[in-house]
């Protein structure tokens, strides 16, 4: 499929009436753990178009272009006021958090699978152990603070929910967290569209609990997001720093749409809900005239075709969300002591006891026994004799298999280190 060659109206033929920005819910019962992270997904696509757009308009002295920058922000806005509305009245900040955390893990292992380029599966792999740990201490928080809750339910029984990389273990110093970034005009098309999805997947988590925290019901709640949350500001940096910075901003606006593009079709492709499956329709036609309108706009004012940005247009292989439950074992197994060490990564049983990881550690955890992201599987193994966890076998970490106990020093701590 290439976008270039679909067939389209003018952009300004794409407004959205208010009665269509507000779409039929789905049902949080019977939709798809799939189509849920699907929508997620999405909005996080949208909200990054807009935040993009709004940072280029800010850093654009061309009227023209400003201009239309306006139009196009102005229905990115209406298509994710419509996606987020998707979400029922009746699901919950913990509900939803359940499915972001499953889009989190199945998406990058997905992506991780399918790149080519090592710096981006490094990255992917690394953060993948983070995630996979927070739906962790999220289930347990569900069930503290929820009667009946069933986490396994929530994500289909299709990904697992048991530890990774403790929490704990997360917090490094910021310098670590910046990576090497991509030369585009080396780099496959796969590999760009992998760090433009994840940048911006990860960054809509991190500004869900950026704000939500305020509003849980709870104290435990409220400082187990701040804890998290400042651990996606972690990876939106890692990943955003995988983007080429020498790409202007107009390639980066063709690039944006492109990406948006390619999502939406993925998502129609596999899509089985034929309420989300319509909105996907429409709106990848709407991405499609925005690709166009950009793409003519590099021509005009950098003289630059399209295809140094996306070759010809033909779309890589499609993205896919599905189990990957093999997968990260694996890497748990094979990774699960690594730590950011600035561009590159480095067991933490093998570092040198001055590194800026436990100076960082030490500043920001006085007392781990107190840290919520610990106190959360504490507070769970007190009320019901063990974890909660959804495991198709053991955790594969021997340190991570006693569901009495909750390991606060794997990943972070060596024996040369007090």
């Amino acid at each position: 499929m290439n976008p270039l060659h679909t067939e389209t109206k003018k952009v300004d033929d794409y407004y959205i009436d208010f009665d269509k920005m507000y779409p039929k819910a789905y049902n949080k019962k019977k939709t798809s753990p799939y189509s849920k992270t699907r929508v997620i997904l999405m909005n996080g696509t949208e909200y990054e178009s807009v935040w993009f757009l709004h940072q280029f308009a800010r850093h654009c002295n061309n009227a023209e272009i400003k201009r239309a920058i306006a139009v196009v922000r102005n229905q990115e806005q209406q298509q994710q006021k419509r996606i987020a509305c998707l979400k029922p009245l009746n699901e919950s900040i913990l509900e939803t958090t359940i499915s972001y955390e499953q889009l989190a893990i199945d998406l990058t292992a997905t992506l991780a699978q399918h790149d080519k380029d090592k710096n981006n599966i490094e990255a992917l792999n690394f953060a993948l152990l983070e995630d996979f740990d927070h739906l962790y201490r999220f289930s347990n928080l569900m069930k503290l603070d929820v009667k009946n809750a069933n986490p396994e339910m929530l994500v289909g029984s299709l990904t697992e929910i048991t530890p990774g990389r403790p929490t704990l273990a997360h917090h490094r110093y910021p310098k670590d967290n910046v990576k090497r970034a991509m030369n585009a005009d080396k780099s496959s098309l796969y590999s760009k569209l992998v760090a433009n999805i994840i940048t911006a997947a990860e960054q809509q988590t991190m500004n869900y609990y950026m704000n939500i925290s305020q509003w849980y019901k709870n104290d435990l709640g409220r400082r187990l997001y701040a804890e998290i949350g400042m651990v996606e500001e972690e990876h939106v940096t890692q990943y955003e720093s995988l983007k080429d910075p020498n790409c202007t901003w107009l390639e980066q606006w063709v690039l944006h749409e492109y990406t948006e593009a390619y999502l939406y079709y993925s998502a129609f492709s596999e899509e089985k809900d034929e309420n989300l499956k319509r909105i996907w329709a429409e709106h990848y036609e709407m991405e499609c005239a925005h690709l166009k309108l950009a793409c003519e706009l590099l021509a005009k004012f950098e003289n630059t075709s399209y295809t140094k940005v996306f070759g010809d247009g033909e779309f890589p292989e499609l993205l896919t969300l599905g189990t990957n439950k093999d997968y990260v074992r694996y890497v748990l197994a094979n990774t699960v002591l690594l730590t950011a060490d600035r561009e590159s990564y480095a067991s933490v049983m093998k570092m040198n006891p001055n590194a800026d990881f436990f100076m960082y550690q030490n500043e920001i955890i006085k007392d781990e026994e107190n840290t919520p992201s610990h106190q959360v599987i504490s507070k769970a193994i007190k009320m019901f004799g063990k974890d909660y966890r959804f495991e198709d076998s053991p955790n594969p970490i021997p340190e991570l298999q006693d569901r009495k106990v909750d390991n606060t020093s794997l990943g972070r701590k060596n024996n040369k280190v007090s």
